[in-house]
């Protein structure tokens, strides 16, 4: 989209110094003009067809002067205490403003409110924009803009779609600055940063990248960077628009990144090392790089003892397994390898099966599409009847089918069992890629049986060796294996013995505790109150 530009942003203002936007050359504007007519034509052909602009023309001192604003962008109430009522009382302005110097006349009359400078039509048109009301002053080579911005956005919720029973029950919104004040009120730390972006020719969607300094590896935080300018789209609404440019280039149906609408979450992985993005209008932000194993932890597993959170994340690698193989397994074995199962068994799922028109892997096939249909239509209708669509569905249609002989009731129960495990995964988006391989492992079982099942294994465990994410080992810290990284893989230590940060970031402090106080464990001292 171009090269990248430092934003001319003017002396004082409340926006740092980190805030950038992606121009081309063309879109570089005319410097404004000391007549008041000609810079007035300009902004008014601008914006003459957009029916929630207005402008208001005043005299300040002795010199005629024009605001301008978009009433569907700003707090109508300031409008007339911040704006209007100081110029109006300007009556000795003109001597102020007869050195041409603006900054003067700023100090005198708008000393207290977020402003900024536009010494280009450009300028103008993107603080107008983003909720600014412009002042233009005849005779003034620069424009003052203060900043007025009240857009409706909605409440801090529960998350959606990352329940727990204990720990935060707060979710990002779609504003960027609550997002941001989620994160900060967890991380009370002045090496956490947030460098902001504007991304997409015509939306100019602020983009932040947030990191800890003297945490996150300078090279991370540069390579993010790096992808971040190289970002080239017309608009961008969502985090997943601008997910697959961060992404390392790789055709694979597992997620390279971390997207997560808990804050919790992200603070978290700010403090071990990684770096956050959000995105303005997403209430979910990302978080990179990301590993295999990050989406079998849950931020719920850091609440409650060690013992029952291993417990709870083993039952998830468990539930993925059984979730990826199950209906392969199943197809492969009453298929090719009926030596393998018990012959009571065997003759209690063949007796079943008497009658059913369709081969074992047909009748599978069926019942999976099926269910990802009514999940699908669970998802999309009404809240309200959508839950209800899903479990009523799923009952009807797996009971008529069984009573129709279509198919057999162990293939129900093996479909369900299937279906409750794929839920299990913290992270919906990893939980597609284990349904999307599914059927291509029923189809390997249909073909040559378990052969065909351990050999799409193996070649699914090479696959998830080559990834990378952010130059970092998919399967990392298991392959490599990294013997310092294992007290929070498939189990979770207690955090009194889990200090170090992951290896693999190659973080710049790679203890999580300072060096004062002691973590050899709990204290074996039982303490006299008396």
């Amino acid at each position: 989209m171009g090269k990248l530009k430092q934003f001319l942003l003017g002396e004082g203002g409340n926006i740092s110094s980190t805030d950038k936007e992606l121009y081309s050359p063309e879109e570089t504007s005319e410097p404004l003009q000391k007549s008041l007519e000609e810079n007035d034509k300009i902004i008014q052909k601008e914006f003459s067809l957009s029916i929630d602009f207005h402008y208001s023309t005043l005299i300040v001192g002795k010199r005629d002067a024009i605001v301008y604003f978009f009433d569907t962008l700003i707090a109508k109430d300031r409008l007339t205490e911040e704006i209007f009522e100081p110029l109006v009382t300007a009556e000795g302005s003109d001597s102020v403003l007869q050195s041409g110097d603006l900054e003067e006349f700023r100090k005198e009359y708008f000393a207290s409110v977020p402003y900024k400078f536009a010494e280009n039509y450009h300028q103008i048109f993107w603080k107008l924009l983003n909720g600014y009301a412009v002042i233009v002053i005849d005779g003034m080579e620069q424009a003052l803009c203060i900043n007025l911005g009240s857009i409706e956005k909605r409440s801090v919720t529960e998350p959606s779609t990352q329940t727990i029973i204990r720990g935060p029950k707060d979710s990002f919104t779609e504003t960027i600055n609550t997002n941001i004040s989620l994160i900060r009120r967890r991380i009370r730390n002045p090496n956490l940063c947030f460098e902001q972006y504007r991304v997409g020719q015509d939306t100019k969607t602020a983009v932040v990248i947030g990191y800890i300094k003297n945490i996150t590896n300078d090279e991370l935080v540069q390579e993010v960077k790096s992808r971040m300018e190289k970002v080239n789209v017309v608009g961008l609404f969502d985090s997943g628009n601008i997910e697959e440019y961060l992404t390392d280039k790789t055709l694979t149906p597992f997620p390279l990144t971390y997207n997560t609408e808990r804050p919790d979450n992200i603070a978290a992985n700010l403090i071990e090392g990684k770096v956050a993005v959000l995105v303005d209008g997403s209430p979910f932000a990302l978080s990179v790089p990301t590993v295999f194993t990050d989406f079998f932890i849950s931020t719920e597993d850091y609440y409650q003892p060690f013992f029952m959170a291993s417990f709870i994340r083993l039952i998830r690698y468990v539930s993925f397994m059984l979730s990826l193989l199950l209906p392969s397994l199943y197809v492969a074995i009453s298929t090719y390898h009926h030596e393998l199962i018990p012959t009571s068994l065997l003759i209690s799922v063949q007796a079943q099966r008497e009658g059913v028109p369709f081969p074992a892997v047909i009748e599978i096939l069926l019942m999976e599409l099926t269910f990802e249909v009514l999940r699908e239509a669970g998802v999309r209708m009404p809240r309200a009847v959508g839950q209800t669509v899903s479990i009523v569905g799923a009952l009807v249609i797996g009971q008529a089918a069984v009573e129709a002989g279509l198919v057999s009731s162990v293939l129900i129960i093996i479909v369900a069992l299937t279906a409750i495990a794929s839920f299990v995964s913290p992270i919906y988006n990893f939980s597609i890629a284990t349904r999307i391989l599914r059927f291509v492992y029923i189809l390997m079982g249909a073909l040559i049986g378990l052969y065909g099942v351990l050999l799409l294994v193996v070649i699914m465990v090479i696959h998830l060796t080559g990834l990378r994410s952010y130059g970092v080992p998919y399967l990392a810290p298991v392959a490599p294996l990294l013997l310092e990284d294992q007290k929070d893989v498939f189990v979770r230590m207690p955090v009194w013995d889990n200090i170090t940060r992951p290896s693999y970031l190659k973080p710049k402090h790679t203890k999580k505790t300072s060096d004062k106080g002691s973590n050899s464990g709990p204290s074996q001292d039982k303490g006299n109150f008396s």
